[in-house]
C-alpha cells in the first residue's frame, strides 16, 4: 500500500494519552464506524461557569488501577444526540481535548458516555483519524507497536 507522508498505519487497537485529563496509556478501539470518539466516563454533571456550559465527571485514569477515580472539569463544546452501539439515541456532551499517539499529538472531539458495558473505555473515530490515520483492521498496535516492544 502506498501511504502519503503525513499519514501514519494504525490497527484496529492503539494505545493514547489524553495529557489534559491525566490519562496515559489508554487502550483504543480504532472504530471507523464512528463518526466521533467516545470516552467512557461516570456521573456527569453539567454547570455553568462565566456564562458557558462546563462539565464535571468521573475519570479513570489508570486502567490497570480502575478503583483509582479522578474528577475533572471540562468546557463543553458541544451536545449531541448520538445513535449509541446498541441503536438508541442519546445526549451526549462533547468536549475537544489533546490526543497523544507515539509522539504525535492533535485536537479531537470526545463524547462522554457510559462505557462500562464496552471492553475500551474510549473508540477513536472517523473524525479523529481523518487526514492522520489509515486503519489496518488485520493488525493491533502498528502505531505504537515500537513503544511496546511487541
Amino acid at each position: 500500500m502506498n501511504v502519503p507522508e503525513n499519514k501514519h498505519i494504525v490497527g484496529s487497537l492503539e494505545l493514547c494519552d489524553l495529557p489534559e485529563l491525566s490519562i496515559t496509556d489508554l487502550n483504543v478501539r480504532v472504530d471507523t464506524g464512528a463518526t466521533t470518539s467516545s470516552l467512557h466516563v461516570d456521573n456527569i454533571d453539567d454547570f455553568e461557569k462565566d456564562g458557558e456550559s462546563w462539565v464535571s465527571f468521573d475519570i479513570h485514569p489508570d486502567i490497570h488501577q480502575v478503583s483509582k477515580i479522578v474528577r475533572r472539569k471540562v468546557k463543553v463544546e458541544d451536545v449531541r444526540k448520538v445513535k449509541s452501539s446498541t441503536a438508541t439515541r442519546e445526549k451526549r456532551y462533547v468536549i475537544t481535548t489533546t490526543i497523544v499517539m507515539a509522539g504525535m499529538s492533535w485536537p479531537i472531539q470526545l463524547t462522554l458516555t457510559d462505557r462500562s458495558e464496552m471492553s475500551y473505555l474510549m473508540l477513536l473515530g472517523r473524525e479523529a483519524m481523518q487526514g492522520r490515520l489509515i486503519v489496518d483492521p488485520e493488525h493491533e498496535y502498528l502505531l505504537t507497536k515500537s513503544t511496546l516492544n511487541l
